[in-house]
């Protein structure tokens, strides 16, 4: 941009390099000073696999801290306390959710020996499970195991069908020629 000095001369615009490297010189200095350290903890979670579960049934937990070779304790209201043990990298462990937890959301609670923390959370179903078959027609195949008899006794009847009439057909030919 040009413009006057205060000696009445002329201040010469600057050039396309130079507000290349300006611009370029900003946006490393945005780019250096905005970029966070990594810092401790960066590794640290806890996954429940199932997330839903009916009341009852067992959940696999897989955590990590920042130190794999440490044991460190889950806790839920869905379970309890679960001491997760090192295992091929991660911590794991399992748990059983008891028969009568009642359906809901669930946090689970990841801490590390470090002090570290992490949580997921597990949804607990309490779904009524049917103690019988669904009704799906009258019944008419349910014969109560007669149904093998009943086709035993059928294929026997259509072979001695099937065997007299071939004797009658064969009788008819005969008298023909």
């Amino acid at each position: 941009m040009r413009g006057q000095r205060p000696d009445g001369g002329v201040v010469p615009a600057p050039s396309t390099i130079s507000r290349l490297l300006g611009a370029f010189a900003l946006i490393a200095a945005f780019v250096l000073v905005g970029a966070a350290p990594a810092r401790a903890g960066e590794n640290v979670f806890v996954e429940v696999t199932p997330n839903s579960v009916q009341a009852g049934e067992r959940v696999q937990i897989r955590a990590s801290c920042d130190n794999n070779n440490r044991q460190a304790q889950v806790e839920s209201d869905a379970f309890g306390r679960v001491t997760v043990r090192p295992d091929n990298g991660f911590l794991t462990g399992s748990a059983t959710v008891p028969r009568d937890k009642q359906p809901g959301d669930y946090p689970v609670n990841l801490r590390c020996p470090n002090g570290n923390t992490a949580s997921a959370m597990l949804t607990v179903l309490n779904m009524a499970q049917p103690s019988k078959g669904p009704a799906t027609g009258g019944g008419g195949t349910a014969t109560g195991g007669r149904t093998g008899t009943m086709l035993l006794i059928g294929g026997l009847a259509a072979a001695g069908v099937a065997v007299a009439l071939g004797m009658l057909g064969s009788r008819r030919r005969g008298a023909g020629s």
